[in-house]
């Protein structure tokens, strides 16, 4: 018995190109709607604001604002990264990591006064912060249709500001005595751990362009702090095929904290704004 092939092979050639041609046909965006991972790296030009107060042992001591005290920083590092995990098309995991380090020296105008130390208004002052951001946040897709998602998220964010001034200073007991000190160095750090909600939403606008734009905010009383944090960022990426892509984005966060423990005892107030620029991967 004859089998003829003829047709089947022509099937499978058929079916082979309407294969490819649907596979031509994703946009390389639609990759960062659809991919199971994506992952941003970036840094940032970044407008800072900074002020805090560390009380004394025995005094409410007044805020300092670091950025009109000291100016700009002279050294600085600004990354942040992003990385999104589909489990499902509409279960995620989101991770952000963001680190900002900033190094600032002045002769200083007037007195500064930071927890028990004074440093003196004529001396060399030299200001470092370093904040750390690390989140974990569980994303659920509400509103999920071919070239849009909307998301909505909770998750566990922590932050971690140390401040560290150092200089010529006169130190002050719990007893309220002074001694003078040609050169102290004093840092503290305040840690914030804060469940936060948030909203996210993807657009593929056209073939090459993903638009996306998020937003968080919480306020809680935990354990010592009180605390609230805002965060919100839009972005627009270029893909060049879909698994690499330039994008560009603006990010606005602040926070506000009412701190009263050992290691820290006072009032931080940190907000960062500005341009990222970012590279992404999508697979």
């Amino acid at each position: 018995m004859a089998l003829n092939i003829g047709p089947l092979v022509v099937c499978g050639l058929l079916a082979g190109i309407a294969g490819t041609a649907q596979a031509q046909s994703t946009s390389p965006a639609q990759a960062l709607l659809d991919d199971k991972f994506v992952v941003s790296l970036g840094a940032f030009v970044v407008e800072s604001d900074l002020k805090a107060r560390l009380n004394g042992s025995s005094t409410t001591n007044p805020d300092v604002d670091f950025d009109e005290t000291f100016g700009k920083a002279d050294s600085a590092t600004r990354i942040r990264l992003d990385a999104l995990w589909r489990i499902t098309p509409t279960h995620h995991l989101r991770f952000l990591y963001f680190d900002n380090s900033a190094s600032r020296s002045r002769v200083i105008d007037r007195n500064i006064v930071w927890g028990d130390n004074t440093f003196q208004a004529g001396g060399l002052v030299e200001s470092e912060t370093d904040t750390k951001i690390v989140e974990v946040a569980y994303e659920y897709a509400f509103m999920r249709r071919p070239t849009y998602e909307v998301n909505g998220s909770i998750g566990f964010h922590y932050m971690d500001l140390t401040q560290r001034l150092s200089g010529t200073a006169t130190i002050t007991d719990a007893n309220g005595n002074q001694t003078p000190a040609q050169f102290t160095s004093k840092q503290n750090s305040v840690p914030l751990p804060l469940p936060v909600i948030g909203i996210r939403a993807g657009w593929v606008v056209a073939p090459q362009v993903y638009l996306e734009a998020q937003g968080q905010i919480f306020k809680a009383e935990i354990a010592g702090v009180d605390a609230r944090v805002n965060d919100f960022r839009a972005s627009a990426t270029w893909m060049f095929n879909s698994t690499f892509g330039l994008g560009l984005g603006y990010n606005r966060f602040a926070t506000k904290a009412d701190v009263d423990k050992d290691d820290f005892n006072g009032r931080a107030e940190l907000a960062y704004s500005g341009l990222q620029l970012f590279v992404t991967g999508s697979f």
